[in-house]
């Protein structure tokens, strides 16, 4: 069995269990969720989430809470050494952001590593092994933060497996942290997944594939290596359908969730038809 689904929104008045039900109506069996709006810290209380509700529906479904996963906001950059009160203020919303998710019963939070605005990519792997520790050394959800492989756009952190890897080796609590593989970003980032199983091996000889816990799957609207990082629509884009179901359906990666972030056309969510498709 494959666990595909994608973003869902995640709103009044039913919140988890409408995220769910949107879900469902797409004839998916996972998805993605913000715990509130991805550029900025409103939230509302987790009591008003409808948890049980959603939990009893999913329950009725047979959707597991497993292969519910959680993006966290855009606005934490763990990365940014020129404005330490900007790195700070990441940790603090990161941790209320791991007891968000873990009262709402999901297991990974999606993260971007972050940009390093100039203070140079070591310096920015620094003060994300840093904030990450801090967070996570005081943090007692059983929440895996899996960080986002990312397409190297501006001074953004994480682009190559080797980044990612030097974050991980310099965690503490290290089976607190695995990878989302954002097949666009790898794409715009210069990894040639039309050869996907050679992409996958050096995945697996430098972080694991054991800590492989998500997926994005996207095409990309832009050339191999363009570090531009502007999803498509499946088999619209430079990847092509035929690559990403390939991905989807790979035997050494059937455990593994798989997101939809494509974009929507002419206002609606194109999740129902994509998903049909990539089954």
């Amino acid at each position: 069995m494959i666990y595909l689904g994608s973003h869902v929104s995640f709103k009044a008045p039913n919140y988890f269990k409408g995220a769910i039900e949107e879900a469902l109506s797409y004839g998916a069996n996972a998805c993605m969720i913000y715990t509130g709006p991805p550029s900025n810290t409103r939230r509302v209380d987790v009591s008003k989430l409808k948890i049980e509700e959603a939990t009893d529906y999913m329950a009725e479904h047979n959707f597991s809470i497993e292969r519910v996963i959680v993006h966290a906001p855009y606005i934490i950059n763990l990365a940014n050494a020129l404005k330490p009160e900007t790195a700070q203020f990441g940790q603090d919303f990161l941790k209320t952001e791991l007891e968000r998710v873990s009262q709402i019963g999901a297991k990974t939070l999606v993260l971007h590593p972050g940009s390093h605005v100039g203070a140079g990519m070591d310096v920015g792997i620094e003060w994300i092994i840093n904030g990450l520790n801090e967070v996570l050394d005081h943090d007692d959800t059983e929440v895996k933060i899996a960080l986002e492989t990312m397409a190297g756009k501006g001074n953004e952190c994480g682009f190559t497996f080797e980044q990612l890897a030097k974050i991980y080796s310099g965690i503490h609590k290290k089976s607190r942290i695995g990878y989302c593989m954002d097949t666009c970003h790898i794409w715009d980032a210069g990894y040639d997944i039309t050869h996907f199983d050679e992409v996958l091996d050096q995945f697996d000889s430098i972080l694991g594939l054991e800590n492989l816990l998500c997926m994005h799957i996207n095409d990309s609207k832009n050339p191999l290596g363009a570090h531009k990082d502007r999803h498509e629509n499946l088999g619209k884009g430079y990847i092509g359908f035929d690559v990403l179901h390939s991905i989807v359906h790979h035997p050494k990666l059937e455990h593994v969730t798989k997101i939809l972030e494509t974009p929507f056309i002419d206002g609606k969510a194109p999740y129902k038809e994509e998903i049909s498709a990539l089954r």
